[in-house]
């Protein structure tokens, strides 16, 4: 089952639940001393779990721009695939492409963009078209 963010009547596709999944464990695990969502609210409490209310887009901008640049300190093999469970590794292991350099540039979609690009771009639409975004799953 696909997961993209929604906004409006715009789709981002980003790919398999868990992959959504890993990108907020990693983000958490590695940038958040606290615990879930304790740095990045409005992405890792309000979108994570289903709506980013427009009033806080350009919060939670700022908050991806500030995740894109810390995550360029870890290298792929610090990819987190499931912060319930530690031991759980991405399903195709280590075999990924030599651009990705570091876990800012880890995420690609399954239509081949980078994540944090797309979701800016979510958001960045969520602005122009004053509505929510909104993480959903379509079969």
């Amino acid at each position: 089952m696909a997961v993209g963010f929604k906004v409006k009547y715009y789709w981002y596709q980003v790919g398999h639940g868990d992959f959504v999944h890993s990108f907020f464990s990693t983000i958490s695990y590695h940038l958040e001393q606290n615990g879930w969502g304790s740095e990045f609210p409005y992405l890792l409490n309000d979108l994570y779990h289903g709506k980013l209310e427009n009033k806080n887009i350009d919060s939670a901008i700022n908050e991806l721009e500030e995740i894109k640049k810390k995550l360029q300190n870890y290298s792929p093999s610090q990819v987190i695939w499931d912060i319930d469970n530690l031991s759980k590794r991405p399903p195709w292991g280590d075999n990924i492409s030599m651009d990705i350099k570091n876990l800012s540039n880890y995420f690609v979609t399954s239509e081949g963009e980078d994540l944090i690009d797309m979701l800016m771009k979510a958001l960045e639409k969520g602005i122009k078209t004053n509505s929510d975004v909104y993480i959903e799953s379509c079969n």
